[in-house]
């Protein structure tokens, strides 16, 4: 049962196809030609952290000002269709004027934004920005990241869940802290199933009764890193050989025509209809894909799962550090993390928060999707940072299998 208060905003769900307009659409484009392009255009290569400028003068304590970019559907809204609720809160409390922008849509869309500018050591005219985790250890790589400073998190600090501290991108998360964590698993419509149960990557890609009626996740961590748990092997330690397998065991489900399409967020509408019968999925589509169609479900494979993140940063010439700082922490309390989880129906990074999202929704309060189990989440397995080189070789191979 759902409570009335100021911050309602049910009936304004996060928009559709955000995650693969990021992840999907951008992938290959950076790997090969994104950040590749910058490090060729005078960007020090990675593994370097020295060549830019050191982080610009903060001006937090004279200018009351911050510049925030996100992903489109990252954040709640009113039901004016306008207002930001929490943010307009955090303004409220803190005297902060926060100029928030959805401008982060596509990779290669973004990065050309700005990679030029963070390359050169140049203000981007952006305080916080929310990216992937692939995304965000290529960033603090090349130095284009600043340094948080722990005393001004308590509540991040505290609150984080112990799944998300200690990213091989970031140990110790000293440069970032995840705005939400995007669990990739089994769906499946139980209707096309003939109500049957899917809960395997083998099942996917060998079962005959679902030939033709898989899809699979453009994302390659995601596709891939899902087939190396169903063939034993651990995305976090995956080798070129290991890859090479994962590839080879996907062409042949290709060959057999198992596969109906690789996809973006467009699965979820064949799914809703049954055209694909079970696919690789996103958890955060399912929440709202479940609300309105009880033949939906998921599962979590007994090989487990891949777990990935969009994460804050402040980029390194930024001017008011201290203020992003802020908005991070503020994120961080188990009531503001609630609402913002009732909004865009992803996992939350952040502990503490159920009784408070049981006050919004007692339903999505209960969803491991949302707030996974302890049972859940010792089955997520994150796909380790690659080498600038690794990451060329094993988005190619992918592209070649996708025809992207």
């Amino acid at each position: 049962m759902e409570r009335h208060d100021p911050w309602h905003h049910r009936g304004s769900p996060a928009a559709p196809g955000r995650r693969t307009l990021l992840r999907a659409g951008g992938a290959g484009a950076v790997a090969l030609g994104g950040l590749g392009a910058f490090a060729a255009c005078g960007a020090p290569p990675a593994g370097r952290t020295g060549g830019q400028e050191a982080a610009a003068e903060d001006r937090s304590a004279t200018e009351r000002a911050l510049v925030f970019s996100n992903r489109t559907g990252y954040l709640d809204v009113g039901e004016d269709r306008h207002s930001r609720p929490t943010l307009d809160a955090f303004r409220r409390r803190t005297g902060i004027d926060v100029a928030y922008a959805e401008d982060i849509d596509d990779n290669a869309e973004f990065f050309g934004k700005v990679g030029k500018r963070l390359a050169a050591g140049q203000d981007t005219g952006r305080d916080l920005i929310c990216v992937t985790d692939r995304m965000a250890g290529r960033m603090i790589r090349l130095g284009w990241a600043q340094r948080l400073d722990a005393a001004h998190l308590p509540h991040a600090f505290a609150n984080l869940a112990p799944g998300f501290r200690a990213p091989d991108w970031d140990p110790g998360r000293v440069h970032s802290y995840p705005w939400t964590g995007i669990p990739a698993l089994i769906a499946y419509n139980r209707k096309a199933t003939g109500g049957r149960t899917v809960d395997s990557v083998s099942q996917l890609l060998e079962d005959p009764r679902l030939k033709g009626r898989v899809g699979l996740l453009r994302e390659m961590r995601d596709t891939v890193g899902l087939t190396l748990l169903d063939m034993g092997k651990n995305p976090e330690h995956v080798t070129a050989e290991d890859h090479a397998a994962a590839i080879a065991r996907l062409r042949g489900a290709v060959d057999r025509r198992q596969i109906r399409r690789f996809t973006g967020d467009d699965y979820t509408g064949d799914l809703n209809r049954g055209d694909i019968a079970a696919c690789i999925a996103r958890a955060g589509d399912l929440v709202q894909l479940q609300a309105d169609n009880p033949d939906i479900r998921y599962a979590i494979p007994d090989a487990g799962y891949l777990l990935s993140s969009d994460n804050l940063l402040v980029p390194q010439q930024a001017r008011h550090k201290r203020n992003a700082e802020r908005l991070i922490d503020y994120y961080y309390q188990p009531e503001v993390a609630a609402r913002l989880a009732a909004a865009i129906h992803h996992v939350s990074p952040v502990v503490g928060l159920r009784e408070e999202l049981a006050k919004i929704d007692k339903d999505l309060a209960d969803n491991p999707l949302i707030i996974p189990s302890e049972a859940m989440a010792a089955k997520a397995h994150a796909f380790r940072l690659l080498t600038p080189a690794e990451d060329k070789a094993f988005e190619s191979a992918f592209a070649q299998l996708t025809g992207a």
